[in-house]
């Protein structure tokens, strides 16, 4: 079988090595409406691990799973005026029904649950004794996007959106933060990606939330990607849709709500913080194998030999506790099975020939090194089944430290000269930490002037030693934000 073209070098086109990519590793692909993408089996399993990662840290933050449905009434959005306002451009309207021609009222598809979900939660909230309700959903929802790309920015896309009620402003803000945090650590021990935490400013909140958090990764190509959001809704949507309780005192009040998400924009996350010109490059933890064996031969009697053995040491890994594929295609010539697991980023690679049968042994290929010599690792059959666990938590932490050197590398501290941002923002990007002196005008002319926006005012642990104490525009500094072009 012939290989295929080498991809795209990242350094030459990163967009086109992206897409290609996505199509060589089998994540997803195209379908015929414009915008939404098939996700491929590969793709789809990558995604099946973060789900169930997540979920079990939802769970074991007190929250249980329910479904609310795809569609709303346009007039129930129309209640929460910011939150209409805001996902106006992006809504996808059903008007006509089946042999019962137009609608009497246009039915929304959901961008977004809230408006679906807290007229609910009014019959379900009567009392204090129900509060806290802390719900997730793993759910589709529908954005009409101009522009899509595939994982990224897509017109339908899956993802989990958590919601909350709560007795108090305290409560509300407390889970707010707790759930940045399950995302941070799922980002990275997990992703092995890195982030930056901290608040949104007033025109990247969320449409009708009081405050939004984020979690900003600085991808390859020094872009930076919002990989997840959690809000402080506040009282806003109990207000629109009367959601009120009971209190111990015996009187009433709304309650207090979060609402909290992220999606398969995670996927494209993980391609471009770790991928390079030869592919995909998984970690460990979310690699739906973590050992791909192949099997080297040219007859019959040596095919036996070296299946029975990839078998036997598969087995033996499996036992261990891993994912283990043995590929044992015919008509597929080994370096263009090597060619093909390369490009979907298996962690680690086994090959077993004649001589390795003969002698016991294996030779591990791994796919993520920091130094070329530790690539290939010849070793007795036993040894591999007992060293190889512990080898793939070395790949995982060897990832995430690529990438936070990679971030501090591309990182700029303490920016005070305009020239020299727009500088660093034209010429390498990454992010830009710089004072802001609190106006929404300032940080429209710097993203008209610049296309770079403000990520977040970042967490006190991610500031600056010294913040600047002026901002780009020469007034006084009132918070150090941080900047960066983004996805």
């Amino acid at each position: 079988m012939a290989q295929n073209k080498g991809l795209t070098k990242q350094s030459e086109d990163f967009s086109a090595w992206y897409n290609e990519v996505v199509q060589e590793a089998k994540l997803a692909s195209h379908s015929a409406v414009r915008g939404c993408m098939v996700i491929r089996p590969y793709g789809y399993r990558i995604w099946e691990l973060m789900q169930r990662a997540l979920d079990d840290m939802f769970k074991a933050t007190g929250h249980e799973n329910a479904y609310f449905p795809l569609f709303l009434p346009k007039s129930a959005l129309d209640r929460e005026a910011r939150h209409f306002e805001g996902f106006a451009p992006e809504v996808a309207l059903v008007t006509h029904a089946g042999r019962g021609g137009e609608l009497e009222e246009p039915l929304v598809i959901r961008p977004t649950s809230e408006a679906i979900i807290w007229p609910i939660l009014a019959d379900w909230i009567q009392s204090y004794r129900d509060l806290p309700l802390l719900l997730n959903q793993w759910a589709n929802v529908v954005r009409w996007e101009l522009r899509t790309r595939p994982f990224l920015r897509t017109t339908e896309f899956l993802w989990q959106e958590g919601h909350t009620a709560h007795a108090s402003q305290a409560d509300a803000q407390e889970e707010t933060r707790r759930m940045l945090g399950v995302y941070r650590t799922f980002m990275e021990d997990w992703m092995a990606m890195p982030v930056i935490t901290g608040e949104k400013t007033e025109s990247e909140r969320f449409a009708g939330a009081d405050r939004t958090f984020a979690l900003e990764a600085l991808m390859k190509d020094n872009r930076a990607l919002q990989a997840g959001t959690s809000h402080n809704l506040g009282q806003n949507f109990a207000r629109a849709f009367d959601v009120r309780y009971q209190t111990e005192a015996g009187e009433h009040d709304y309650v207090w709500s979060t609402s909290w998400g992220v999606s398969t924009r995670l996927v494209g996350a993980l391609i471009m913080t770790h991928g390079d010109d030869s592919g995909l490059i998984v970690p460990p933890r979310l690699a739906p194998h973590h050992v791909v064996i192949v099997p080297i031969y040219k007859n019959d009697d040596q095919r036996a030999a070296t299946l029975e053995a990839a078998s036997r040491v598969g087995a033996g890994l499996i036992r261990a506790g891993l994912r283990v594929h043995v590929d044992e295609r015919d008509g597929m010539n080994p370096g263009a099975k090597f060619y093909e697991w390369e490009r979907c980023g298996v962690p680690l690679r086994i090959e077993i020939g004649p001589r390795d049968v003969e002698s016991g042994g294996v030779m591990v290929v791994r796919r993520f090194t920091a130094a070329d010599q530790d690539r290939k690792m010849p070793m007795p059959e036993a040894e591999a089944v007992q060293t190889l666990p512990g080898l793939l938590d070395s790949v995982q932490s060897d990832l995430f430290e690529a990438a936070r050197i990679r971030r501090e590398e591309n990182t700029s501290h303490g920016v005070t000269d305009y020239s020299q941002f727009q500088e660093l923002i034209a010429d390498r990007g990454g992010f830009v930490f710089c004072g802001w002196c609190g106006d929404a005008e300032c940080e429209a002319k710097v993203k008209d002037d610049t296309k770079a926006t403000i990520r977040v005012l970042p967490d006190e642990e991610f500031r600056s030693p010294e913040a600047p104490s002026t901002c780009l525009c020469g007034s006084a500094a009132q918070h150090e934000a941080v900047w960066a072009r983004a996805y």
